[in-house]
């Protein structure tokens, strides 16, 4: 993905460019549209929508967040703010709708009165915070579109939400009166290094490659985050004013994550905490048996919300079964906030830049690395040279006996016979090889070698910051991917 600038407009989006262009291209189709957006809290879905479609809004509402006041959970809270909504609009009505079949009707009206052939761009954002108990609302979105949107050539209606769960069982996945109706859908994911990198660069913060990437173990790719940064400050000045000071932006966003989009948020967030405590994750037994969950519809509810709003992957490590797949946490701000920040009762200010080269944060920085690098597969691949080929991958969870109390960091399974055996090390200068370590590689790949087809062959694979040290033992690995590759 790439930059786009419109000077004309001031309108800048970083790393959105193929999204910009499907929404423009079917902005411009002279039939009806209904376009779901859905992606984590905060990975910039209004502003995607905003910048995109500037002046040619007709009309936006956004629901209550859940998260402000226990009674926006009430229908009549919801139903208020929209007819508050309408007021803005100059829509004309005398009484707020008893009910979301005729708060779409009012609006009906009002855009039919307001036609004058040209495209007609409604836009509700959070959806899911509409949909309140017993508030039929999916119903009447149903007949909204159903008996009238659809037959209107120059109507777009385009919803958001951050619940991905919601969007993707109440829209996408629909077996109702909605199924099929949907004419595009889209998840935004979270900005990789290269955006991360674009994003700083537009707003003058000046960050080495390696701050970069520590930036990202912190927060993620996540924009609104990001924002947060100000030229001027190094790294860790930037940390600890967002993440520690005294009135730092996010020390609650934790809490707020989770209870502004899941009404389950507390056995959502335990679920979460347990995650974080082994960086491989856990099965759902053992998830189950450690949380105390009773009724099996609830957990895999959970689990479910979870993966689909990017907090967490499913996955099955190497030679295990599926029913053995694990749950591992990848949420890189979650992952920080839990080992740095929660239940944290005497913080340190200046917490960062205090602690650079402590052990507890040495430590951290090999573990987040990894997780980036999970997240950046396709950036392997492509340093590889095998984009185009089949490929699965996993991690390698393996018995003490066997590996040592370690682990593979990553398995690329490739389907043109090839097995990639990936060690991944964040180092401030180039990775050297010692006899030892030599000697452990050189046991795990005849381990793994025993485990898989003798038609496969196995490459030690180094992806590092900085690159290899050459020496006599330096050998082991037929290739060495470095920081820069993860920038592409």
């Amino acid at each position: 993905m790439l930059n786009w600038l419109n000077k004309k407009e001031g309108v800048i989006l970083i790393g959105r460019e193929s999204e910009k262009q499907e929404l423009l291209r079917r902005y411009y189709r002279k039939k009806a549209e209904f376009v779901a957006i859905y992606g984590r809290l905060r990975v910039g879905k209004t502003f995607l929508v905003d910048k995109t479609f500037e002046g040619k809004i007709t009309f936006r509402h956004v629901g209550l967040s859940l998260a402000d006041d226990a009674k926006t959970r009430e229908l009549s809270r919801q139903l208020n703010q929209f007819y508050l909504t309408l007021q803005r609009y100059h829509v004309k009505t005398d009484h707020c709708p008893r009910s979301w079949m005729e708060a779409f009707f009012m609006l009906e009206t009002w855009l039919e009165e307001i036609d004058d052939g040209s495209r007609q761009v409604v836009f509700l954002d959070e959806l899911p915070w509409l949909d309140t108990p017993r508030s039929y609302f999916v119903s009447a979105l149903e007949s909204f579109w159903n008996n009238w949107g659809c037959h209107r050539d120059n109507l777009m209606l385009i919803v958001c939400g951050s619940a991905s769960s919601w969007m993707i069982d109440e829209l996408i996945n629909n077996h109702g009166g909605l199924y099929n109706r949907l004419t595009c859908q889209m998840h935004l994911s979270p900005f990789n290094l290269r955006e991360c990198e674009q994003f700083f660069e537009e707003n003058q913060v000046r960050l080495s490659r390696y701050d970069i990437v520590q930036a990202y173990m912190i927060l993620g790719g996540i924009p609104y985050y990001l924002d947060y940064f100000v030229p001027g400050q190094s790294l860790p000045q930037n940390v600890d004013r967002i993440l520690f000071s005294r009135n730092a932006a996010l020390k609650n966003e934790f809490d707020r994550l989770f209870s502004s989009i899941f009404v389950n948020a507390s056995a959502i967030k335990s679920i979460i905490r347990f995650l974080s405590t082994r960086r491989s994750g856990y099965t759902r037994k053992e998830i189950a048996d450690k949380l105390g969950f009773t009724s099996g519809g609830t957990l895999s509810k959970c689990l479910k919300s979870i993966v689909e709003s990017d907090f967490a992957v499913k996955y099955v490590p190497f030679g295990k079964k599926k029913s053995e797949a694990r749950y591992m946490l990848t949420d890189p701000f979650c992952l920080f906030w839990l080992h740095f920040m929660d239940q944290s009762h005497t913080p340190d200010e200046h917490f960062w830049m205090n602690n650079q080269n402590a052990q507890k944060i040495v430590s951290w920085r090999g573990g987040a690395f990894e997780n980036v690098c999970f997240q950046h597969v396709d950036q392997i691949k492509k340093a590889l040279d095998i984009y185009g080929v089949q490929t699965t991958q996993s991690a390698w969870i393996g018995s003490d006996e066997e590996l040592g109390s370690t682990q593979i960091d990553l398995l690329l399974d490739r389907g043109d016979n090839v097995m990639n055996m990936c060690e991944i090390k964040y180092y401030g200068g180039q990775f050297s090889v010692d006899k030892a370590y030599y000697q452990l590689l050189s046991n795990r790949q005849v381990i793994l070698a025993s485990k898989i087809s003798p038609k496969k062959v196995i490459h030690q694979t180094l992806i590092t910051t900085y690159g290899l040290s050459y020496n006599e033992y330096s050998g082991i690995f037929s290739k060495v991917i470095t920081l820069d590759d993860l920038f592409v």
